[in-house]
């Protein structure tokens, strides 16, 4: 749903290598007493893959032993006039290509606005645009046919495809007479086109049901999810809402828009009946309500913890702030990072951002508009491949301080994993670190450095970074 929109220049990424050599070898206790010895264990993922491939398809793209990426198929007001299915589907082969294995699309479903909806005032579940209402056959992004041949390309390319599902409130009722209120209320649904999940006041609150729920938004009607009949539409018959998206559509998960509006339960009885993958929008930056739901939701979970923590961090001079508790640090399982959405963009050095989620544990989400339009791709696509290639293990955090911050992951099941460099500091940063790799010659994948150091027999080296930049290590093979 959409919130706060934040207009932010774009970033510019400046290229820097170094022809330096490596400094002679120092004593033990010298170069431990430079990085402080700061080790961390934070959780215990053990490195294993997301499946993020449809099971069905045979295309290109595979999960390296990091996992895969997801991308955010859309911006808030993407143009409007129905082109842009078609726009998403021309990009799905060159994603796949860069490792992306998921693309999140907006609401597809048609809503009050019609033509010119972002879809978040949903009025009929079933109409794809296929139904002339609203004022529209199609709808702001196109034609169901449309729509169906891009999540067709998607799953050829080995992609999956999430829906933003939205069944937190309603639009586009006609007004009804309406014994709870003893007003008239736009909770009239009977007559939408496809002629499925019809509804009337007793499927919005207050209604005889009770009051409320958790929360409604914006003044629309508020859908009942105490009610059986708005149960059954939603995920237990078998042309419901969600089974119809997975099962005629070919959704391969969803998206939960504002689920602070209703409780976790609904999420979770939605995944037990129609499945696939699911991750919540519960906007929150307290990473102990964040648990709670996703364990309650059997759900993944935006970490908007880590989201915050990272804008304090890149922004405002504070490394130090990524000590503290983060969504993927509980549960990397249950956590997708991001960096930027339709609704939220506060983060200026979203490169140093994007390298944090994309060397750290979680389901990694890169934003549309990041990659095609604002950021260098090069270095994105970079960081990707990184991901899904060295990104493995549990995470170790080897030295913060304001300005500088070093993390390692552990390896998993013959990968090395790597070790992250991050330095907002105007100038080049070097420091003594410990490795997973023994006597072995590691170098930065990025190409920021241009050092080949070799580690040393008990696994310490001296690494370096440019500055406002970030340099990522593994063994060089």
């Amino acid at each position: 749903m959409k919130k706060t929109h934040f207009f932010l220049s774009v970033l510019a990424l400046t290229l820097i290598s170094s022809c330096q050599s490596i400094d002679e070898p120092v004593s033990e206790d010298l170069r431990k007493a430079e990085v402080h010895n700061k080790t961390v264990n934070v959780t215990n993922h053990d490195g294993r893959p997301f499946s993020t491939g449809s099971s069905s398809a045979a295309g290109k793209f595979i999960a390296g032993p990091g996992g895969s990426v997801l991308m955010q198929g859309f911006y808030w007001d993407v143009p409007a006039g129905g082109t842009w299915w078609d726009t998403v589907k021309s990009k799905l082969t060159d994603w796949s290509t860069a490792g992306i294995g998921a693309v999140w699309l907006p609401p597809a479903s048609k809503a009050q606005n019609g033509a010119y909806s972002m879809g978040y005032d949903p009025t009929d579940y079933y109409d794809f645009g296929n139904f002339n209402q609203n004022g529209s056959v199609e709808t702001r992004f196109g034609s169901r046919t449309e729509l169906e041949a891009l999540i067709t390309k998607a799953h050829a390319e080995n992609m999956q495809v999430y829906a933003d599902i939205v069944i937190n409130h309603n639009s586009g009722g006609q007004s009804e007479a309406n014994p709870f209120t003893g007003t008239n209320t736009w909770t009239d649904f009977s007559g939408i086109a496809s002629g499925k999940f019809k509804r009337s006041y007793n499927d919005f609150y207050k209604n005889s049901y009770g009051n409320n729920d958790e929360g409604a938004f914006g003044g629309f009607p508020d859908l009942c999810h105490a009610n059986p009949y708005v149960q059954d539409w939603l995920w237990g018959r078998d042309d419901s809402v969600g089974k119809y998206y997975k099962n005629i559509m070919k959704f391969d998960g969803w998206r939960f828009d504002y689920v602070k509006g209703f409780g976790p339960w609904v999420v979770n009885s939605w995944n037990a009946s129609v499945g696939g993958f699911s991750v919540g929008e519960l906007w929150d930056s307290n990473v102990n309500t964040l648990e709670w739901w996703a364990n309650n939701a059997n759900s993944s979970v935006f970490d908007f913890a880590a989201y915050y923590k990272m804008d304090e961090a890149f922004d405002n001079g504070n490394l130090n702030v990524l000590n503290d508790d983060m969504m993927w640090k509980r549960n990397p399982y249950k956590a997708v990072t991001f960096v930027a959405n339709h609704d939220t963009d506060i983060i200026y050095n979203k490169m140093l951002a994007y390298a944090y989620i994309l060397t750290h544990e979680g389901y990694p989400t890169v934003f549309y508009r990041d990659y095609e339009e604002w950021l260098n791709k090069e270095r994105l696509n970079n960081l990707i491949w990184i991901h899904n290639n060295k990104a493995t293990g549990t995470t170790s955090i080897l030295y913060t301080d304001n300005d500088e911050y070093i993390a390692r992951r552990n390896g998993y099941n013959g990968n090395p994993g790597l070790v992250v460099y991050i330095n907002t500091s105007s100038s080049w940063q070097e420091r003594w670190v410990e490795t997973n790799w023994s006597s072995q010659q590691i170098k930065d994948f990025t190409g920021h450095s241009g050092w080949y150091p070799t580690t040393q027999g008990d696994k310490w080296v001296k690494i370096q970074c440019p500055p406002n930049s970030y340099s990522i290590w593994s063994l060089n093979q």
